[in-house]
Order: structure tokens, then C-alpha cells, then sequence
């Protein structure tokens, strides 16, 4: 590999001094500007790269911001990702994305100190709530958004759809189509989000005089396998739902292919919805009712937050919740009378 050119062969290839070479790379305004374009030309000539790292030991901004996401997996990160970073480079930031299961983890701490040392701020997307990293970042009061969370109360600022309204949005569509036998096949428990959909869920059916079943409640773990074998149980039982609403789109796609391959048609046996909008929803057969978060909302005003932190310094811990919107398509229908 070859050995990186240093500031100080710059300088005296340009015919300055070292103090003034640093200035003109980081574009201060107290340099002439034929001593910038002389150390520029220097700079391309020797094909010079800054050292990002100890620009920020220093102390000078590096314009960089970290993604960090345990399921990246999962649809609604890439559309969350995507709005992060039109947004990023809208506002002339870059990106890194960090995935990994623990950044806590003793083999990942060290990646996850240098991002931190290097990154001006981060972006937790959809965390684990039992990644000890989360109160490493909550003790220290840094430059950080959780994107996604609800599973406690944080001493950090979070940004997240109101899951439990929307759980409630999506069992009360079900009821006004008549149905009284809704399944709930759940998430994992990692951001807390499923089981507040779970909570809004439970609450429409109380309201409507409906004793909880532990029998329609299914643990999907966001997992195709989980989902297929959750489906397969509640088809089993001697009175089957007629509606299952499921904590994301994924496992609704699921619970769809695996109701078509038992010959159960939907909506006319069973009514599925989902939650997210991804853009798989609108095009399967027959079309997803599910209920949408704003991903693009929600993840302008994570980035947004997270630059006031930087720009004044002063550490927020604010909870910034958006409303969902229910998008009533044709998975959904009137119970079919027994």
C-alpha cells in the first residue's frame, strides 16, 4: 500500500507553511486565495486526502453522519434510509451505515467508538432496546436520534409513528367489517413498537365488549418461518379468525401466501392488514390494507433534530411522535357470515 502523502509535503510543495496549508484544505476564510489555490493544486498534484480522523480529534466538523441498524433487513429501513440520506445530502452531509446485532458487543464496541469519534452525530434506526449501547449513548448525552423506538421511556430524543394509535386504527377497521374473531400475529420485542401495536390492538377490542383471546395472538418475530407456522396454528383452531392483523407488511405478505396455498381465499375467508406501506403492499394480489407510517416525515425530522443537537450544542431529549394513516386496499372485507 502506498504510504498517504502527509499536510506538510503539501505545505512545501505549495511553497507555505504548514498552519496555512491546513487552512486553505479546510476552506477557512483567513487565507488568500492564491495561497488556497496554490496549496489545492498541491493537494491534486500529490493526490493528497485529509485525515478525516484527526480533523475531529481537533475538533473540526467532518460533515458525517452514522446510520446505525440492527435489522437492516427489513423494508421500512431501506425506505428510512433513503429519506435520511436525500435529506443528508440535501444539507451537504454524508453518510456511513453501520449493521450489526449488538453494537455493544465486545467485537463491535471498537467500531462502534471510531464511527462515534468520526461521525459528527448519529441515527439509532429501529434499536434493540437490550443493546447495551443505548445507555452508553443515553449516559454520555450524545449527538443522537432513535429512530423507531418505543419500548421505554429514554433519556434521549426519539422519533417514531404512534404505534399504539395505529393498532387501534387497524382492529377498528376490522370490527366495523363485522369481524369479531381479529388474530394478532406479533413482532419481536426489540424496539417495543410491535407490542404497542398489540396494546392499540387489545384496546379496540375492549371497547367493543371483546374478551382477549390468548389462542389469536401469534408470535411472527418479523420472520417468514415464525409467520408461516403462526398462520398454520390459527387455521387450526376449531373457531379460525376471520381477520389477522399483523405488526408489519412482511409477515401480512406472508400470512396472504400461506391463507392462498391452504386454499383460504382473501378477503372472502379471511381480511388481512398490515402496518409500514412498503412498497410491495400496493402491488401484491390482492392489494394490502395496511396502516402507513411517514417514513419520509419521520426520518427529516430525526436528521433535522439531530443537526440542531450539533449546530447549538445543547443536548435534547425530546419525543416527537407522527400520526399513522390507514390505506384501506382489497386484502380487507366484510366477515363472512357462518
Amino acid at each position: 500500500m502506498r504510504k498517504a502523502v502527509t499536510l506538510q509535503q503539501v505545505a512545501d510543495a505549495a511553497g507555505v507553511s504548514l498552519n496555512t496549508a491546513s487552512r486553505a484544505i479546510r476552506a477557512d476564510r483567513y487565507v488568500s486565495e492564491s495561497a488556497r489555490a496554490r496549496v489545492q493544486e498541491a493537494a491534486d498534484r500529490l493526490h493528497y486526502r485529509p485525515n478525516v480522523l484527526a480533523r475531529r480529534m481537533r475538533g473540526d466538523p467532518a460533515r458525517l453522519l452514522g446510520i446505525f441498524v440492527n435489522a437492516i433487513g427489513w423494508g421500512v429501513v431501506h425506505e428510512l434510509v433513503d429519506h435520511i440520506s436525500d435529506e443528508a445530502r440535501r444539507l451537504d452531509f454524508d453518510l456511513v451505515v453501520f449493521s450489526a446485532e449488538n453494537f455493544h458487543d465486545r467485537r463491535r464496541v471498537g467500531t462502534s467508538d471510531l464511527l462515534c469519534g468520526l461521525c459528527d452525530g448519529l441515527l439509532m434506526l429501529l434499536p434493540n432496546q437490550d443493546d447495551g449501547f443505548l445507555e452508553v449513548l443515553e449516559r454520555d448525552r450524545s449527538n443522537c436520534v432513535l429512530v423507531g423506538f418505543a419500548a421505554r421511556e429514554i433519556g434521549l430524543p426519539v422519533v417514531v409513528v404512534d404505534n399504539r394509535a395505529a393498532g387501534r386504527m387497524a382492529a377498528e377497521h376490522l370490527l366495523a367489517l363485522g369481524h369479531r374473531r381479529i388474530a394478532f400475529i406479533q413482532g419481536s420485542r426489540a424496539t417495543g413498537q410491535s407490542s404497542e401495536r398489540e396494546r392499540g390492538y387489545a384496546a379496540a377490542l375492549a371497547a367493543a365488549g371483546i374478551a382477549p383471546d390468548p389462542a389469536l395472538i401469534g408470535a411472527g418475530h418479523f420472520d417468514p418461518g415464525s409467520t408461516a407456522a403462526a398462520t398454520l396454528a390459527l387455521l387450526a383452531l376449531a373457531r379460525p379468525p376471520t381477520a389477522i392483523f399483523c405488526a408489519n407488511d412482511g409477515m401480512a405478505l406472508t400470512v396472504m401466501e400461506v391463507l392462498r396455498g391452504r386454499g383460504v381465499r382473501v378477503p372472502d375467508d379471511v381480511s388481512v392488514i398490515g402496518f409500514d406501506d412498503i412498497a410491495l403492499a400496493s402491488y401484491t394480489q390482492p392489494g394490502l390494507t395496511t396502516l402507513r407510517q411517514p417514513s419520509r416525515e419521520i426520518a427529516v425530522s430525526a436528521v433535522h433534530t439531530l443537526l440542531r443537537m450539533i449546530d447549538s450544542g445543547q443536548f435534547e431529549s425530546t419525543r416527537r411522535t407522527y400520526p399513522p394513516e390507514l390505506v384501506v386496499r382489497q386484502s380487507t372485507g366484510p366477515a363472512r357470515a357462518r
